[in-house]
């Protein structure tokens, strides 16, 4: 086992590989159901509430709540009016969802959804209404909510909260998979939004994808986390250690723009790019994302460039396979800057606390997200193409014998934990903060009185500093 996979219609594993007109699932009917660019997110036209209210909802697999906006926003064309619909149902709970950029804070409810270009029928979910957000609705942005499609662990305010994805797979029947194809490769960043894209719900569509499917285990069941083994730029390795790589976690995040890098895999990546495309005196602004770079618009600076490779552990673990993109996808090309100039920004940036799998790179392939058997699939996509030649690679399968049997942490602090060992701590503090303040209030007469050989320990004093 291990190595390319190619899965028979059917089995035992309820993988649906098929359409089936006349069921739930009808997969040529999801083709081309998203619009968007890897600028501002790919989305989904939904049907909310009684009577429908439309509205188009971004795709993020790096979160787990669906949200749409409750009220009128400045940056929002469309809003969910609660009042309009007689099925909506207020939970009077609320909450409040935080990513790398921006937040909201909302209220959660449950009503009714169809997805006119998704599985038939209608299916009640859970929903927040966002009734403050900062940073989140973007001037610009065509869509209105975001359809988290990662794990319940990362649900707010708890993990109790049903996703809408386990919702859809527990109400409709349908197997406990989606794939995912971002048909933006080339084109404009942030241009005219109408870009193709597919969400599949429920399996896997065969005219997506071309060659084999290549799947790599999910390491924890929160976001989509996988495990890395290397990184060559123009088929160089950058030698770093592989635990590297996966600081903290490494993801698949559809909802995040760019390739996103630990501060040290970064670094190594920006110098190797500069040494091989032969630009060391390169502006710094370009590789930090403050600075465009800009050629005569009869110029292709992609030549210039190298392959940026990504090796990926397969199922069979002493396996490895690699996902490749060209600089047509990282060198991104932006719409109205200068009359004779085309400009580019860096479609790579570095990140604190993960390696993300951005947009960036998903535009390269068609992305399967087999929940069902824990793994994230990767095969050649057609619509990854730049005057009309492939942008992206997949090959394997290699062997794993040069990196070490396990490249991620032993220790993985996931939020809900780190949540409960919050409380923990302030409900300790808050214990010992009540027994000094028992021990002030004590009477003179039952405390302690001092001679001139006692040590002086002023703990009320102490106290009192650190709440000063």
């Amino acid at each position: 086992s291990g190595g390319r996979q190619q899965d028979n219609l059917g089995g035992a594993d309820g993988l649906a590989l098929a359409s089936d007109p006349g069921g739930t699932l009808n997969f040529l009917a999801m083709v081309e159901n998203l619009q968007g660019d890897s600028g501002r997110g790919y989305y989904l036209e939904m049907l909310i509430g009684t009577p429908p209210q439309a509205l188009n909802i971004l795709v993020d697999t790096g979160s787990s709540n669906f949200a749409v906006a409750g009220v009128p926003d400045p940056d929002v064309t469309s809003y969910f009016n609660t009042e309009l619909s007689s099925t909506y149902k207020s939970q009077g709970i609320d909450v409040t969802v935080k990513y790398s950029q921006g937040s909201w804070t909302g209220v959660l409810g449950t009503d009714v959804i169809t997805i006119p270009k998704g599985i038939y029928g209608s299916y009640t979910v859970n929903i927040a209404t966002i009734l403050e957000s900062e940073n989140f609705f973007l001037p610009g942005v065509k869509w209105h909510g975001i359809l988290g499609l990662a794990y319940n662990a990362l649900a707010k305010p708890s993990s109790s909260v049903e996703t809408f994805f386990d919702s859809l797979v527990r109400q409709a029947k349908i197997p406990n998979i989606f794939s995912l194809q971002m048909c933006g490769a080339g084109l404009p960043v942030s241009g005219s939004g109408t870009n193709g894209g597919s969400l599949v719900l429920g399996g896997i569509e065969p005219s997506l994808y071309t060659g084999d499917i290549w799947y790599t285990p999910i390491k924890e069941e929160w976001y989509y986390q996988v495990e890395i083994l290397k990184l060559e730029v123009g088929g160089q390795n950058l030698e770093l250690d592989c635990r590297e790589y996966n600081a903290d976690k490494a993801i698949v995040d559809s909802g995040t723009t760019l390739l996103r890098l630990p501060q040290k895999v970064f670094s190594a990546v920006v110098q190797a790019i500069a040494r091989t495309s032969l630009i060391q005196e390169f502006s710094s602004g370009f590789w930090t994302g403050s600075q465009l770079a800009c050629w005569d618009k009869t110029e292709r600076p992609w030549s210039i460039f190298p392959k940026l490779s990504i090796y990926l552990r397969d199922e069979n673990s002493s396996r490895s396979f690699r996902i490749s993109i060209l600089p047509q996808l990282y060198i991104q090309p932006i719409l109205g800057i200068g009359d004779n100039l085309q400009c580019y920004r860096f479609g790579i940036s570095s990140s604190t606390n993960a390696l993300v799998i951005g947009a960036t790179v998903m535009e390269g392939f068609y992305v399967i997200f087999d929940r069902a058997q824990r793994r994230v699939g990767f095969a050649a996509s057609p619509c990854a193409e730049v005057d009309g030649s492939p942008v992206s690679e997949i090959e394997g399968p290699f062997t794993t014998a040069d990196v070490a049997s396990n490249c991620v942490s032993s220790v993985s602090f996931h939020e809900p934990v780190l949540w409960i060992a919050s409380y923990a701590l302030m409900s300790l503090c808050g214990i010992i903060l009540l027994v000094l303040i028992i021990l002030l209030l004590i009477p003179p007469r039952c405390q302690h009185r001092y001679t001139d050989n006692d040590v002086v320990n002023d703990e009320s004093s102490l106290v009192r500093h650190r709440w000063k």
